[in-house]
C-alpha cells in the first residue's frame, strides 16, 4: 500500500517499495494507462513541522497507439519524482507543485502525486518501431503492409508549377 502513517515517520524514514495497480481507482479516464503494474521506489521522510518529502523513482510500461499508423504499442515509462507533502496553511502551499495535507491528516497517501508524475513522464508520441512508415495520404493504406495500388495520378493541381520546374531541371 502506498500510504503512510505521519506518526512512524517522526521517528524514521519511510522506504517504499511498493507497486500502484493499473486498475487503480485513481487513475482517470484519460490518463495514459499502465500496462501493468507502476513500480514505485524511494523513501518518505520528515522534512520540518508539517513537512514530508519523498524522493523516488516510477517505472512501468504505458500502453499507446503509434502515432504513424495508429497500432497498439507500448513505451517505458522511468521517472525521478521529488515531491513535498505540506499542511494546509504552510507557506509552500500556495507552491502548485507542493500537496497539501489536512492538519489532522493521518496519514499521507502517495497514490496522487505518483498518479501525476506518471502523467508527465508518459511520453505523448510513440511509434511502434522505428520505421514505421504510417498511412499513404492518398488512400490511407497501411503502409508498413507493403506495397499498395495506390494511383498517384491524382496528384494536386496546386503542384503543377513545381513540377514543371523541376522537369524543365532535368
Amino acid at each position: 500500500m502506498l500510504s503512510f502513517d505521519i506518526r512512524s515517520l517522526d521517528s524514521h524514514a519511510a522506504v517504499v517499495d511498493e507497486e500502484l495497480s493499473a486498475n487503480d481507482a485513481i487513475w482517470e479516464e484519460n490518463d495514459p494507462k499502465p500496462v501493468g503494474a507502476v513500480h514505485v521506489t524511494g523513501r518518505l521522510s520528515v522534512a520540518g513541522p508539517g513537512r514530508y518529502y519523498w524522493h523516488g523513482r516510477i517505472e512501468g510500461d504505458v500502453a499507446l497507439e503509434c502515432s504513424r499508423c495508429l497500432t497498439e504499442t507500448t513505451a517505458h515509462v522511468s521517472d525521478e519524482a521529488h515531491i513535498i507533502f505540506a499542511e494546509e496553511g504552510d507557506e509552500e502551499t500556495d507552491d502548485p507543485d507542493v500537496y497539501r495535507l489536512d492538519p489532522n491528516a493521518q496519514d499521507i497517501d502517495l497514490r496522487e502525486a505518483i498518479r501525476e508524475e506518471w502523467v508527465l513522464a508518459a511520453p505523448s508520441f510513440a511509434l511502434c518501431r522505428e520505421d514505421c512508415k504510417g498511412f499513404c495520404p492518398r488512400c490511407g493504406a497501411d503502409l508498413n503492409a507493403g506495397p499498395h495500388e495506390c494511383s498517384h495520378q491524382d496528384s494536386d493541381p496546386r503542384w503543377d508549377a513545381l513540377r514543371k520546374l523541376d522537369e524543365s531541371s532535368k
